[in-house]
């Protein structure tokens, strides 16, 4: 888990109106899954897929597409656990998710729940970008291959190597991989070696794909919160680059790049 239920991405200031709610979204196999949807008055950029951590859609990933919105991109934010949990995030205790949660994921359903949420993204045009936190940044890694039609993908803290249980990453399916990939990472997590995140780095310069990789160094993971005051400026840094990222023609394209 990267946040708790009081952790908070960095604040807006432009004062741009937003409409924002939760909503319920269909999956290939009929799975009911909650999401949250935050649309600004005059959409004017990319629209945002934001994949959650292994917790699912917490308050943080809300709070979350209301800034991205306010920053004129259109957001949706998605569950991961509607196949045993329900379509609803109300009432879930402290012991969740469960083994049974986490059992009845897969990469191919974690997949179809994002094309459900790219679906209704995609209703407000213009092109898309996946946004990604720790299990969810892996995803977001993988949803650089090209048939999810992407324009680009930011993974926060995700492992782009073989981690355990979850067996090769997206290092390792580099050459599938197309849209350009923004990484960014803690120097102090300890889940996630630099040595992994080069890597990565190395196995998509080989398959030529576009990327920047950013490294902070001392910060941990879940570093992107601004209640952390020891590691402010690596989350304000974090938040430029992702709005940076969003804002480039095509938009999502980041110059060719090394881990930093």
């Amino acid at each position: 888990m990267c946040y708790d239920d009081d952790a908070t991405p960095p604040v807006a200031s432009t004062g741009t109106p937003v409409t924002s709610g939760p909503l319920t979204l269909t999956s290939a196999d009929g799975t009911r899954l909650a999401a949250y949807l935050a649309v600004p008055e005059r959409p004017a950029g990319a629209g945002v897929v934001v994949i959650p951590d292994n917790r699912g859609l917490a308050p943080f990933y809300e709070r979350l597409t209301v800034r991205l919105a306010e920053h004129g991109h259109p957001a949706i934010a998605y569950d991961h656990f509607g196949r045993t949990a329900g379509p609803s995030t109300e009432g879930r205790g402290g012991d969740f998710p469960r083994m049974e949660d986490y059992a009845a994921l897969t990469r191919s359903r974690q997949q179809d729940d994002m094309t459900a949420a790219l679906g209704r993204l995609r209703e407000f045009g213009g092109t898309q970008v996946a946004l990604g936190f720790c299990m969810g940044g892996r995803l977001a890694f993988f949803a650089s291959e090209p048939r999810f039609g992407l324009a680009g993908v930011v993974g926060f803290y995700g492992h782009p190597g073989i981690a355990g249980p979850y067996g090769p990453g997206p290092a390792q399916h580099a050459a599938d991989l197309s849209a350009p990939v923004l990484g960014l990472f803690g120097g102090a997590d300890e889940g996630i070696p630099e040595s992994a995140v080069k890597e990565f780095g190395d196995a998509l310069t080989t398959a030529g794909v576009e990327h920047e990789f950013v490294v902070y160094p001392g910060a941990p993971h879940g570093f992107f919160d601004v209640r952390n005051d020891e590691h402010a400026d690596a989350c304000a840094d974090a938040w430029r680059r992702v709005l940076a990222f969003l804002d480039r023609p095509g938009p999502g394209r980041p110059g060719p790049g090394q881990v930093g």
